[in-house]
This record gives structure tokens, sequence and C-alpha cells, in this order.
């Protein structure tokens, strides 16, 4: 089935773009999802009126994003402390979410949690390396360095101890 693409579609194209996809693709997904449109003749004479306008939109949202990429790569490392154990292990784990809210007081930059890409979540002290999806072609890497705020004594080591 053919679809016209209304927006960035991970793996299948850009806005704009005229694709085939499945048939069960198309209605169950991209479709509902205001993602695409059927490539009726109404639709595709439509894409051919607006083809410059969605590349000029598409253009400034990219440069954009790599104005987004300098900003954030200008911030060498972001330092987090946080409670961890003697062993190194946080209580809890540092979140996209408190990533993000970081990001916004280092930058001023209002960068989405589900844009934050993580390879392991962060649940022990060290150093961390996050990407930020700012699109579909612009990705930023950004250092994280977790610390520890207060180390506090594992008490279930030395009780299972004291028991034996």
């Amino acid at each position: 089935m053919q679809v016209i693409l209304k927006k960035d579609v991970q793996n299948i194209g850009e806005v704009g773009d005229l694709v085939n996809v499945k048939d069960g693709y198309a209605r169950n997904y991209l479709i509902p999802n205001s993602l695409a449109e059927l490539a009726t003749k109404g639709a595709l004479a439509q894409r051919e009126r607006n083809i410059a306008r969605i590349k000029a939109k598409a253009e400034k949202l990219h440069q954009e994003a790599l104005s987004f990429k300098e900003k954030i790569e200008k911030i060498e490392k972001i330092v987090l402390s946080a409670k961890a154990g003697e062993s190194g292990k946080l209580f809890g784990t540092i979140t996209t979410k408190k990533l993000s809210e970081e990001l916004l007081a280092k930058t001023g930059l209002e960068i989405d949690k589900k844009s934050i890409i993580l390879d392991n979540p962060i649940n022990h002290i060290g150093n961390f390396v996050m990407t930020i999806k700012l699109s579909s072609k612009v990705k930023a890497q950004l250092n994280v360095e977790v610390s520890a705020s207060e180390t506090i004594k594992e008490v279930f080591e030395q009780e299972t101890e004291e028991e034996n």
C-alpha cells in the first residue's frame, strides 16, 4: 500500500515521502496515529503543491536540531550526586526525567525525556554516556558523572555475618 508520510517515521521515511508499506501496518498504525495518509490522486496532488513547504520546514527543524546539539555538546558533562551504598550501588536510579531536568537547568533547552537514550540504567556510581535524539538525523552525546552524595553503610551484609 502506498502512503504519504505526515511525520518522520523511523526506518520508513521522512515527512512528505511516498512509501510502500504493508497494508496492515498502514491501516493499524500509520493512519490511525496520523503518521501517514493514503496516497490517493488528491493527496498526491496536494503533496506536489506542498513539497517545497514541507522540505523547507524539515530543513528548518534540522538546523534547529543542529544548534541544540551544539549547545548540548558545549557542556562537557553533567555531574549528579545521589545516595549510594559502600559498594557504589545507588539507592534508586538516575532517570531520564532527572537528566532532562538537569539539561533544562544547564542549557535552558527543554528536552523530552523520551528523547534521551541510555545504553544501561544509571544505578551505580561512575561515568555514563547518554544519547539525545534531537531529530531523525541529529543525535548528541553527553557524558554523565554520578558520584555519591552520601555513603550509607549496607546493613544487610553485616546482619548476615553476625548470624553466622
